[in-house]
């Protein structure tokens, strides 16, 4: 199994520096539009190869993504410890029923002794 996964990497390896290689252009991003951005004299511009454009594009999206479904998976963790916490409330409260019904029938016992 272990050889399978190492194989997938690989190829997973293999296809992102064939991905890179072949997008090896630079590209310019902006904040803004450029007569926008000179007109209100934020013109902000990195230049870089359009694979790490590509790549952080594809990074963000997956953060966004997870971020995004944790926020969304919110009521159900908070459902599963609530509860998590009755169970435990429960099984405390049998426990105390265990002890005192088990000291009850010692004393019954007891109490119809000649």
């Amino acid at each position: 199994m272990n050889f399978l996964r190492y194989l997938l990497l690989g190829l997973l390896a293999l296809i992102l520096v064939v991905l890179a290689l072949a997008n090896r252009s630079l590209v310019t991003l902006r904040l803004l539009p450029e007569d926008f951005g000179g007109y209100v004299g934020l013109d902000a511009a990195v230049t870089l190869p359009l694979f790490i454009v590509m790549l952080l594009a594809m990074a963000v999206g997956l953060l966004i993504g997870f971020v995004w479904e944790w926020l969304r998976e919110h009521k159900h963790r908070a459902e599963a410890r609530s509860q998590r916490a009755q169970k435990e409330q429960l099984e405390q409260e049998l426990a105390r029923t265990r002890t005192a019904s088990d000291r009850d029938e010692v004393l019954a016992l007891l109490d119809n002794a000649p």
